[in-house]
């Protein structure tokens, strides 16, 4: 049997800023067994409190170079006086239900920094599970003393906007293309973007990145129109770190823009959308969990797969068995 977790031993270690117990308290967050969650509320209700975490979502189309994006920002901001943590969150996992990403070797030089903390996040499975595991995540950095918090998603899609939903300001990534400038760029991302950047300006790219923000900033207007903040687009050379501390100018700008008030009602709407995921996911636990799910689980998949019991019919019958529990 698994020894008790001691968790006002693990909630001092998380505000000593050990590093073991900080891995671990993460840990404990992610994890899907019904013990872990019950310690997982209280450590969460215990390391509670009011933060000042400037809290930053990032993404970007394949090949963008978003861990040397990371990186290069994250080393800046240590050298500056700051501790950064880095989640980096992995939809692509769902199968297994672990992180298949390489951060620690793809960010050599900010692993080894005392000052930052890098963990692949796992999505636990589930959307759910990214909006549960990872804000709970940041709330572990945030009591370890980490004041700046980076969430990378290598996701496309849906997981950009759950991301996008847990943070203070979402940077997306981009590259200078030849032809269409904006190919690969969803009209989504350009909704929910607060800075917009072309990384990879550098050497003979220079110029077509340049280009390539000014259609951008072109495109940013036709889509938000006249709305409150207009999502600056900026270039940079992640490689050559040029351009990478103008990018934190536009964060601390965005969040300037919020103001306190704005910061705080931002962050309101984002716990409650969080409570909700927290009920989705715990719904979708227990009916994994549920024994008469399990006992008619197997007979259902044959019967859908034989093309014998339509879908709608499938689903009502789960739920039933669910509700009969």
């Amino acid at each position: 049997m698994a020894a008790a977790i001691d968790v006002p031993a693990l909630v001092e270690g998380v505000r000593s800023r050990r590093r073991a117990d900080v891995a671990r308290a993460i840990t404990l967050m992610e994890s899907s067994k019904a013990e872990h969650r019950v310690v997982a509320r209280e450590l969460l209700t215990e390391l509670d409190g009011p933060s000042t975490v400037v809290r930053v979502g990032i993404s970007g189309v394949p090949g963008v170079g978003k861990s040397t994006f990371i990186e290069a920002l994250g080393s800046q901001l240590t050298a500056a006086g700051h501790r950064v943590g880095v989640l980096a969150v992995d939809p692509s996992s769902v199968r297994t239900g672990g992180s298949v990403l390489g951060d620690k070797t793809r960010m050599a030089r900010l692993a080894v920094d005392p000052h930052a903390f890098i963990r692949p996040s796992p999505s636990a499975g589930t959307l759910g599970g990214v909006a549960r595991a990872t804000t709970q995540a940041m709330l572990v950095l945030e009591a370890a003393g980490y004041d700046v918090v980076l969430v990378e998603t290598v996701g496309v899609g849906q997981s950009e906007v759950t991301v996008a939903g847990m943070v203070d300001t979402f940077l997306f990534l981009t590259l200078a293309r030849t032809g269409d400038q904006l190919q690969g760029i969803k009209k989504g991302i350009l909704e929910i973007a607060d800075v917009i950047t072309v990384n990879k300006a550098d050497g003979d790219r220079e110029q077509e990145a340049r280009v390539a923000a000014r259609d951008l900033a072109g495109a940013l207007r036709l889509v938000r129109g006249r709305s409150e903040w207009a999502p600056p687009v900026v270039t940079c050379s992640a490689l050559n770190d040029v351009g990478v501390d103008q990018v934190w100018d536009r964060i601390i700008a965005h969040r300037e823009h919020l103001g306190q008030d704005g910061l705080a009602r931002k962050r309101a709407g984002q716990q409650l959308d969080f409570t909700w995921a927290l009920v989705r996911d715990e719904l979708d636990q227990r009916l994994r969990r549920s024994p008469g799910v399990a006992a008619i689980r197997d007979l259902v998949r044959a019967d859908v797969l034989a093309g014998e019991l339509a879908a709608p019919l499938a689903a009502d019958r789960i739920l039933a068995a669910y509700d009969a529990d």
